[in-house]
């Protein structure tokens, strides 16, 4: 990233480690606001949704800010939006929680159900399969680790691209038990199911990537 530094927004809805994200952000030399103002949000270089806690509760969060009109205008507009932790999962079309199925915001199709484990949560430092060309990874040692916690997850992915002139999304995956999506690359939509924030130099590396799209 050359020139002026690049402005990211952290949605304020209530849910995430929205101070923490703003520490890393700032430690790879975004310029950070925390916010769930519609304008300033909608303007932002690039736009970070967190996400902590239970997928019906953060869904419900979002709506009262605007956060899925936000995002969803951002996008159309091809606006780079990250998400994190359950702020990737909402990015689908449902959860599944206790038997109670919620409306996600279906920007991509799939399902996020319990994730079958001998031991749940999935907490703590584990690697991923990248996909070879990603961007998101680019620097990154394919042993490197990331810190997760979570309960449930998406098994499968079930986007299919039939156009060749469209690059079809790339999908990192990590195993605890069975196996998960531990990340999406889909054009101006990117996502982690791991806290980057929290993952130290590998971590760092990664918003360093992402803020060098913006």
């Amino acid at each position: 990233m050359s020139g002026a530094r690049r402005k990211v927004v952290v949605l304020d809805y209530g849910f995430g480690n929205i101070r923490s994200a703003e520490r890393a952000l700032v430690r790879v030399g975004a310029e950070v606001e925390i916010t769930r103002d519609f304008d300033t949000a909608m303007n932002a270089d690039g736009l970070l949704v967190p996400g902590v806690g239970a997928f019906s509760a953060c869904m419900e969060g979002l709506r009262a800010v605007r956060g899925d009109w936000i995002i969803g205008r951002r996008l159309s507009g091809g606006r780079p939006v990250m998400g994190i932790c359950v702020g990737m999962q909402i990015l689908f079309a449902r959860g599944i929680e206790h038997g109670v199925e919620t409306d996600g915001l279906d920007e991509w199709p799939g399902t996020v159900g319990p994730l079958k484990a001998p031991v749940v949560p999935h907490m703590g430092w584990n690697t991923v399969e990248t996909p070879e060309d990603s961007e998101l990874f680019a620097g990154l040692d394919a042993d490197a680790r990331f810190y997760f916690v979570h309960s449930y997850a998406v098994h499968d992915w079930e986007l299919e691209v039939t156009n060749r002139a469209i690059r079809a999304p790339r999908v990192t995956w990590a195993t605890h038990g069975e196996r998960f999506v531990a990340a999406v690359e889909n054009r101006a939509l990117w996502a982690t199911q791991f806290h980057p924030e929290k993952s130290g130099d590998a971590g760092a590396q990664l918003l360093t990537n992402w803020i060098g799209t913006l």
